[in-house]
């Protein structure tokens, strides 16, 4: 096992501050960089900047012994592990643009013998292609063997849920995908220091397929019992109690509808899949074709519940992408809530999101959107819709829905 290193951490996001966090509660001395200035300056005074549970605590520790520090510039370290977005382009294809960025910042500061490992969720090829992009700017440096130029490239994609990462990133399995032998084990030397999971060796090719695999697979299975709950809402059926009386087959698991899939794993990543092999990845597609139309059969709910009102009152609970956290990427319900605004611009729309400060830009620019608690929202109300099944709105008492027009779209209130 590799003793403490100086590791830089490039981007100090939902996951890139975790694994900082971690390493440094586990000896190594971290610098984290990212191009916001209030995120340095929040992680420095011991803050984070969103919400996960744990998190502070550790952040606010390693701060306080100098273990962790974070700043704009790239500085040079024996480590780096880029935790950049990779988000997908007009053609469903990765932009790698962020990715290229760490790279170029990177690169002047190499002198040779560092780990280079990518976290971010990533197509097959593009570990390599950040290799060939560090080489292009670096001629001096090769990615072969174990001599003194060498650098040494990994792919080691994050595996969490956001609102356990703290439980998680310790203890789940990790794949270690390296460009060579020599690389994944240093690579896996790095992350035996904290994580109590298996270490699973294989190419970066393959660990770069892994993470896509595992989202795709949730999302086939969420565009299932989204489809299910279409088909019910036809038909006239509860989905929810289907979905209970199916699932009491002993190889049957169902999992459970909602308004969309969103978050940047499960409704990006399949499309990575498609986009490289798009002739033969044709279940992949419909599933992510159903779960980014679900959205749009809420909006039609919505629009024709409170179309019975003049001028109704619309109290939208949610715009987060899952339940007790702040994270609105790519979030089904956030876009719903916008949609809403614009049909009906003689509605009022009062946004209920108990994890954030401020309504996202294009919310916040509508006349008609407001961000409100819980209570005023409910009191006002002629239509709730429930989006996320936050814990604040598990709480709410049946008395307080009745004679309201009532749209779960996650069967919280059955």
């Amino acid at each position: 096992m590799e003793h403490s290193q100086t590791v830089c951490v490039v981007g100090l996001g939902y996951i890139g501050l975790p694994t900082a966090a971690i390493l440094a509660a586990n000896g190594h001395e971290v610098i984290g960089v990212d191009v916001d200035a209030r995120h340095v300056e929040e992680i420095n005074a011991g803050r984070v900047p969103f919400v996960e549970p744990d998190l502070e605590s550790v952040v606010a520790g390693v701060v306080a012994q100098g273990r962790l520090r974070a700043q704009e510039t790239m500085p040079h370290a024996q480590a780096y592990i880029v935790a950049v977005p990779t988000p997908f382009g007009a053609a469903y294809d990765v932009d790698p643009r962020f990715v290229h960025a760490a790279a170029d910042a990177i690169a002047p500061q190499l002198r040779g013998g560092e780990l280079i490992i990518l976290e971010s969720t990533s197509p097959p090829g593009l570990t390599e292609a950040m290799g060939d992009f560090i080489l292009s700017r670096r001629p001096d440096l090769t990615l072969d063997g174990d001599q003194h130029n060498s650098i040494y490239l990994a792919h080691c994609p994050e595996r969490v849920l956001p609102g356990r990462i703290m439980i998680e990133i310790v203890a789940n399995d990790r794949i270690i995908g390296g460009v060579g032998a020599r690389a994944a084990e240093r690579a896996r030397d790095l992350y035996a220091t904290f994580c109590k999971g298996e270490l699973l060796i294989t190419d970066a090719r393959t660990a770069e397929m892994a993470k896509l695999v595992e989202n795709s697979y949730r999302d086939v299975n969420i565009a299932f019992a989204n489809e299910l709950s279409i088909i019910s809402d036809r038909l006239g059926i509860d989905v929810w109690k289907l979905i209970e009386l199916a699932n009491h087959h002993p190889r049957v698991n169902i999992l459970q509808p909602g308004p969309g899939v969103g978050g940047h794993c499960i409704a990006v990543d399949p499309w990575f899949i498609v986009a490289a092999a798009p002739e033969e990845s044709r279940l992949i597609r419909t599933a992510r074709e159903v779960n980014d139309a679900k959205p749009e059969h809420v909006i039609d709910r919505i629009l024709a519940r409170a179309a019975r009102f003049r001028d109704p009152v619309v109290a939208a609970l949610g715009i987060a992408f899952k339940a007790d956290i702040d994270d609105l990427r790519e979030s089904p319900s956030r876009g719903i809530v916008g949609r809403i605004g614009l049909e009906m611009p003689h509605a009022r729309v009062r946004v209920v999101e108990p994890h954030i400060a401020a309504l996202p830009p294009e919310l916040e620019a509508m006349d008609n959107v407001e961000l409100h608690g819980l209570d005023s929202a409910l009191d006002e109300a002629d239509v709730v819709v429930l989006l996320v099944d936050h814990a604040e709105f598990r709480a709410v008492e049946r008395d307080r829905l009745r004679e309201k027009v009532v749209i779960d779209t996650k069967g919280l209130w059955r």
